[in-house]
């Protein structure tokens, strides 16, 4: 008899005869120490005395490289969605040109990958729990490559039309696949640095995106080379996932269990992971009878039933709804847009400066990865709220300070046409008018001569009349479309700064960390993928409304709303969020059993984890 029938043998008659036992190829040990205690609600406080999975010299845990490897793979689909959060940001501008598009139509083209991203997030629950991690991570990057050559290849806003939403498919799909798909395979001593890998990647991406922006920003058609350029990581990671192994918890889950143990000690530094395995064996059980109790059913039905799945649901939804409503996608989809806004005028300088935006983000994100092992997920989230009110704060100044001290229009000139814009008299006014631009004379004395005028809906780099209906203007002319001069800008760029340094270590990778670990075998897929669609729902929202709030509530307006969100956010995180640092995915979800809300959630949890 083979091993595998040896042991598909023993787990079917659940008959563990010592004698048997020591002769098959597999020996089985209850690690449990002498009075400890294996109940659900009490056990595996301490990640060190649950997984026995290889200690060195100086009694630290130790993992394999080749788990990093699989991490590093599949923080490919990380990287992808970095890469186009930041690469559409750059391109705008060029696809603006080349398209004449107007700011509904920029909205569109951003949103619609949003869009298809929610519907990839919600049909990825069930991809999931029905073909696993592995096959979903590998149809995304798919998915992912052909959006990105339909891009590259686009001969009209159709088509770009069309290729943002297969990009945006395959985008949802990795987004909820590739945290659970590492934080299972993870150990726990580790779980955290290597789930926060993926937004990492994400932040990468983003980071490389803007210099390739920059690099190409000079070529007519460079776009075409900015949007293309990523089915190639696609392609890699596609690659790369058919040698990868399944996550063995879901192995377990479909009672493959002789898979698992292979996977486990594959990606564990030793032989040792009987009762990680059992552990996982254990809770698979619980939840097949407790499904088989409740009549089975929709997986979403019972976690709602469940009191405590609803909290974790409630808490990892909020957890991704106000990384968006913070305003974190605006920063970076419209990045350049907001460095013009600030007052630099020259587009390739907008777009270079949002290169140096991104790699503030990257290298954040590393003192995240650095941090969250260390100091824990709760106070990364709320240290990096707090930074990011104040960040807000900054930016609503600064845009606010630019607006009160707006250029005058002094200089009124002779139209051709029934022009709106001669009606206002402030650079501010006239620029939130699409159709109009601001001419004026720099000179030692400052900015003086402000002339509002109208300009081409298909070339809005001069003026359809006066001083400014040319592209070559003298030295001392010059022509501001979408922005004013003013000396505020280095306060508006300072908060952009801020906004990031605080924002990368903690709303960043948080709330992709939180989610990976809050929900049980049973829930993780569906958990992830109603998480993950609460994200790229409020990104879709936002991404869609943002330019149009900056012209109805003016730019510092929009940042205001940002701070009371933000505020509201940090109120609700310190009453509800549990900390999840160095316990076992198969033991966290007994944080959610204390009530919500207590006077002092800070003392409630240092006495929870006192007992």
């Amino acid at each position: 008899m083979s091993s595998r029938e040896e042991y598909d043998r023993l787990i079917a008659t659940e008959t563990f005869d010592p004698e048997e036992m020591e002769s098959s190829d597999y020996q089985y040990r209850i690690l449990k120490e002498p009075g400890e205690d294996m109940d659900s609600t009490n056990k595996n406080v301490n990640c060190k005395s649950q997984e026995k999975i290889g200690i060195n010299e100086t009694g630290e845990l130790k993992s394999t490289s080749f788990v990093w490897i699989l991490a590093f793979f599949s923080a490919i689909g990380g990287f992808l969605f970095g890469y186009d959060t930041g690469v559409i940001s750059g391109a705008m501008l060029l696809l603006r040109k080349r398209f004449e598009l107007s700011s509904l139509w920029q909205e569109i083209i951003v949103s619609i990958a949003i869009a298809g991203a929610f519907i990839g997030a919600l049909i990825g629950g069930f991809l999931n729990d029905k073909f696993g991690r592995k096959a979903t991570t590998v149809l995304a990057s798919l998915v992912f490559a052909v959006g990105a050559i339909v891009l590259g290849a686009a001969q009209n806003v159709e088509m770009l039309v069309a290729g943002r939403a297969i990009l945006g498919l395959g985008i949802g799909l990795a987004s909820m696949t590739v945290p659970v798909y590492i934080a299972e395979c993870a150990p726990c001593h580790i779980r955290g640095k290597m789930v926060t890998l993926n937004v990492l990647f994400i932040t990468g991406g983003q980071f490389l995106a803007s210099v390739i922006d920059g690099a190409f920003s000079y070529m007519d058609d460079g776009w075409r080379y900015m949007l293309g350029l990523a089915a190639i990581p696609a392609l890699i990671q596609c690659i790369g996932f058919i040698f990868l192994p399944e996550s063995p918890r879901w192995l377990v889950s479909k009672s493959k269990e002789f898979d698992a143990r292979e996977v486990l000690m594959a990606i564990r530094n030793t032989g040792n992971i009987d009762q990680e395995l059992n552990d996982i064996k254990t809770i698979c059980e619980e939840e097949r009878r407790a499904k088989a109790f409740s009549g089975g059913g929709l997986t979403i039905i019972r976690m709602l039933k469940n009191s405590n799945m609803r909290k974790a649901l409630v808490v990892g939804c909020g957890l991704q709804l106000f990384q968006q409503l913070s305003g974190i996608n605006t920063v970076m989809y419209y990045s350049a847009s907001i460095i013009k806004m600030a007052g630099i005028s020259n587009e390739h300088e907008a777009i270079w400066l949002s290169a140096v935006t991104s790699s503030i983000n990257f290298i954040f994100t590393l003192v995240g990865v650095w941090a969250v092992d260390r100091f824990g997920r709760r106070p990364l989230i709320l240290i990096s709220l707090l930074g990011v009110i104040i960040s807000c704060i900054v930016l609503a100044v600064g845009f606010q300070l630019a607006a009160i001290n707006s250029p005058h229009v002094s200089q009124y000139e002779k139209m051709g046409d029934n022009s709106s814009c001669t009606q206002y008299s402030y650079c501010e006014n006239c620029i939130e008018d699409t159709s109009c631009g601001f001419c004026f004379t720099a000179s030692g004395e400052g900015r003086t001569n402000g002339s509002c005028l109208s300009t081409s809906s298909t070339d809005n780099t001069h003026s359809l009349h006066g001083r400014c209906n040319n592209t070559d203007l003298p030295s001392d002319l010059v022509w501001a479309y979408e922005y004013c001069p003013t000396s505020y800008s280095w306060i508006i760029l300072l908060g952009l700064v801020l906004y990031l340094m605080f924002f990368a270590p903690g709303m960043g990778p948080m709330p992709w960390t939180y989610n990976s670990e809050i929900y049980p075998l049973w829930a993780r897929s569906t958990g992830n993928s109603f998480s993950s669609a609460t994200n790229w729902l409020s990104n879709l929202l936002v991404s869609m409304t943002f330019l149009t709030l900056t012209e109805t509530l003016t730019k510092y307006g929009t940042y205001w709303l940002f701070v009371g969100i933000c505020l509201l956010a940090l109120i609700f995180f310190m009453c509800v969020l549990p900390e999840t640092k160095g316990r076992q995915l198969e033991d966290v979800e007994t944080l959610f059993q204390d009530p919500w809300c207590k006077c002092c959630p800070i003392k409630s949890r240092v006495d929870y984890v006192a007992r």
